[in-house]
C-alpha cells in the first residue's frame, strides 16, 4: 500500500473540536463555512471553526456567570468581562503624530464626461465609439466650449443633462478601471477616449485639489476612536486567550489564529 506524505494530508480544521465538554463537529463546522467567504475552502473553513469557538466559550461564560442564552447575554457579558482602558490625550496625540496619513482630506477631482457607451462583449460597437470619442476630442480641441453640447447630444450617462458633470470625485467614487486613471490626470481635456465596462469616456478634469493633512483639533475625536477600537481588539483576544485556557479547547488554537 503506498503511504501519504504527512505534508499532503488536508490541513483543515480537526473533524471533531472540543470546547470543554461540548464537540463542535465536521457537520458543524461545514454548516458554518458558508458565512466565512474566503480565498479558499481552507481558510473559509479555519474562520468558521474559529467563530464556532469563539461562540462556544462565550456562551460558556455566560452560562457560568448565570446569564441567558443569545446575543443579549453576550453583550452584557462582554460589557461585564471586557476591560477597555480609556485613551488619554497625551496618548490621542501621540498616535496622531504617528499615524497622520490616516487623517488628511483626500485628494479630488472635478470632472466632466461623455459617456460613448458600449458593452465589452460588443467589439463592434466598442470600436465605433471609440472612433466617436476621438472625433469628439478633435472637435473639442478646437472648440473647447462645445462639450456641454456634445455631453447632451451623445452621452449615455444621466450626467448629460447637466453637461457631463459628474462633480466632486475622490478614489473610489467610480467603478475601478475608470477611477485609477482619473486619480493620475492633470486638469484639462484628456486626449483620448478612456475605457471602461461601461464604454468610453470622453473626459475633461476641471479642477484637482491634493491631499491635504487635517489639523489634531478637528481630528481629535476620531483619533480616541481609533485607538478604543484598537485597544478594544487587544483586550477581546486577550480575553478569549483566557477563556480557552479556562474552559480547554482540543483540536483548535486561537493562539495559532486570528481572533478578531
Amino acid at each position: 500500500m503506498d503511504m501519504i506524505a504527512v505534508e499532503n494530508l488536508p490541513q483543515g480544521p480537526a473533524t471533531v473540536i472540543r470546547v470543554g465538554d461540548t464537540l463542535l463537529s465536521e457537520a458543524d463546522i461545514a454548516a458554518e463555512t458558508p458565512f466565512h467567504p474566503s480565498a479558499s475552502l481552507y481558510e473559509a473553513q479555519r474562520s468558521a471553526a474559529r467563530a464556532l469557538v469563539v461562540r462556544e466559550l462565550l456562551k460558556q461564560r455566560a452560562t457560568m456567570l448565570g446569564l441567558a442564552d443569545g446575543d443579549e447575554a453576550v453583550a452584557r457579558l462582554l460589557e461585564d468581562d471586557l476591560q477597555v482602558p480609556d485613551a488619554s490625550d497625551q496618548d490621542c496625540q501621540r498616535y496622531f503624530d504617528s499615524h497622520r496619513e490616516r487623517f488628511c482630506l483626500p485628494a479630488r477631482i472635478k470632472v466632466r464626461h461623455i459617456l460613448l457607451a458600449a458593452a465589452p462583449e460588443d467589439a463592434h460597437a466598442r470600436d465605433a465609439h471609440y472612433r466617436l470619442g476621438v472625433q469628439l476630442l478633435e472637435a473639442l480641441g478646437e472648440h473647447p466650449e462645445r462639450f456641454t453640447e456634445f455631453a447632451q447630444r451623445h452621452s449615455a450617462c444621466p450626467s448629460k443633462d447637466q453637461g457631463g458633470e459628474l462633480g466632486w470625485l475622490s478614489a473610489g467614487h467610480t467603478v475601478t478601471e475608470l477611477d485609477q486613471v482619473l486619480q493620475r490626470l492633470p486638469v484639462g481635456l484628456h486626449d483620448r477616449p478612456l475605457a471602461s465596462r461601461y464604454g468610453w469616456h470622453v473626459v475633461w478634469v476641471d479642477e484637482r485639489v491634493e491631499r491635504s493633512p487635517l489639523p489634531y483639533a478637528q481630528v481629535a475625536e476620531r483619533v480616541r476612536q481609533s485607538l478604543r477600537e484598537e485597544a478594544t481588539r487587544r483586550a477581546l483576544r486577550e480575553y478569549l486567550l483566557a477563556l480557552e485556557a479556562e474552559f480547554g479547547v482540543q483540536g483548535f488554537s486561537l493562539e495559532d489564529s486570528t481572533v478578531v
